[in-house]
């Protein structure tokens, strides 16, 4: 080994990235690479979400529609079908609250909760909910059971 053939470990030494915007004796000066002019070629450039290049954007061209209600409230609902199932797989007992709901979590503990009336119910079954349809209704009590309105 002599000075004239040293070099350092390969892999040992990465080539760097092309150095930009250091004046015209490096190759790259003047615009540093970015072109002439434009929003690309300016400093703390970002494209904003929806821009489409100064085309009118997409959400401002299509119309507003609709109406939306502040105090609507939105009902998480739970058929007779489903808690029959859950009554036959022994998931359920026959007095059924929303704590007992949320544990199976057919609904969220924030939920408000109304029953539907889709399906057959034989059991008997007494139902503690926020609202009821008026089929859900005649169903459970026809069946021998009671309804609970909170």
């Amino acid at each position: 080994m002599s000075l004239n053939n040293l070099k350092p470990a390969a892999g040992s030494v990465k080539k760097s990235a092309k150095i930009i915007g250091r004046g015209q004796g490096s190759g790259k000066g003047g615009t540093a690479t970015r072109g002439h002019k434009g929003a690309k070629s300016r400093s703390g450039y970002s494209k904003k979400i929806g821009f489409e290049g100064g085309q009118m954007p997409l959400q401002r061209r299509v119309p507003k529609f609709g109406f939306t209600n502040i105090n609507r409230k939105d009902y998480a609902g739970v058929n007779l079908d489903t808690l029959q199932a859950y009554v036959d797989a022994g998931r359920l007992s026959d007095i059924i609250t929303l704590d007992n709901l949320v544990e199976q979590r057919l609904v969220g503990k924030k939920d408000l909760v109304k029953i539907l009336g889709r399906g057959d119910l034989n059991a008997t079954i007494n139902v503690t909910a926020h609202k009821f349809t008026a089929t859900a209704k005649a169903a459970i009590e026809s069946a021998g059971g009671q309804v609970q309105t909170i």
